[in-house]
């Protein structure tokens, strides 16, 4: 068997994080909302230790999402080290938020003790979870596919974090390839999230059209990258949802205003309101 194979045959045995907060102390609880209409989804490149202020930009990471109140996060950058007395980032803002789901997935191997990827955090029902390394294996990205019910339907949430550099549009395009190549064929509705490294007008995401839409219109935002540490503005963290199957109501950035000085993350966050067709 291919370690691509394995890696994908391993599903929710390897790797799996569910966490059970009721059972532990002094943490929050879910918060408490009447059902409500539609789905609201958050991306957010959580840069993860850079700076050396974790635990402060920790803080301000939670803060922004708690307020956008989202069903399932997206999170890119995410690291856990061992050798640094740190616990995988997703697993900390999901105690943190009182949510009861966390996936995780990273390159490396499940034994090591550090460990850098892509996840997704969910207060709706998982019925499965998938995960994958991208081709070509050499960029070392990967995708982590979290089923979840809402409204007693089926739908799949995609998190993943592509290739940076700017002239690598050809290998997003084989990443993206893959990626929809992977996506269950099944009549269940999807929708992508992450850190695509790319703006909508890259070649690189031309397989996306038109079966998948950005909830953030063009020019809608100036940026998602942060000015603020250097970066060139460009709007390269999407929420793509799949035409036929959703609507969209609005999208948003966070966490693009510092708190005494400090943001959450070199990136910002982008948030979308979205409705089941």
């Amino acid at each position: 068997m291919s370690p691509q194979s394995e890696f994908e045959r391993r599903g929710l045995l390897g790797g799996l994080i569910t966490l059970s907060l009721a059972a532990c102390t002094g943490q929050l609880a879910p918060r408490a909302t009447a059902p409500r209409e539609g789905l609201t989804l958050a991306t957010f490149n959580i840069w993860h230790d850079a700076g050396g202020q974790w635990p402060a930009r920790l803080d301000l990471i939670v803060t922004a999402l708690r307020a956008a109140d989202p069903d399932v996060i997206a999170l890119q950058e995410v690291l856990q080290d061992a050798s640094k007395g740190l616990p995988n980032q997703a697993e900390t803002i999901a105690e943190r938020l009182g949510y009861p789901h966390v996936f995780f997935v990273g390159a490396e191997p499940e034994t090591a003790s550090k460990r850098y990827g892509n996840a997704i955090i969910s207060r709706l029902p998982v019925v499965d979870v998938a995960r994958r390394k991208l081709e070509p294996l050499d960029d070392y990205r990967t995708a982590i596919r979290v089923r979840v019910q809402k409204e007693g339907k089926p739908i799949d949430v995609v998190a993943t974090h592509l290739a940076w550099q700017p002239e690598a549009a050809a290998v997003r395009a084989a990443q993206i390839a893959d990626l929809l190549h992977w996506i269950p064929d099944d009549g269940v509705p999807a929708l992508l999230l992450g850190d695509f490294n790319a703006p909508l007008d890259d070649r690189g995401l031309d397989a996306l059209s038109p079966r998948f839409v950005s909830a953030l219109p063009p020019k809608a935002v100036a940026t998602t990258l942060n000015p603020a540490h250097g970066h060139e503005a460009r709007v390269i963290d999407h929420i793509f949802v799949e035409s036929t199957a959703f609507g969209i109501r609005k999208a948003h950035i966070i966490g693009d205003r510092p708190v005494n000085g400090l943001y959450p993350s070199d990136h910002f966050g982008v948030v979308a309101q979205i409705s089941l067709r």
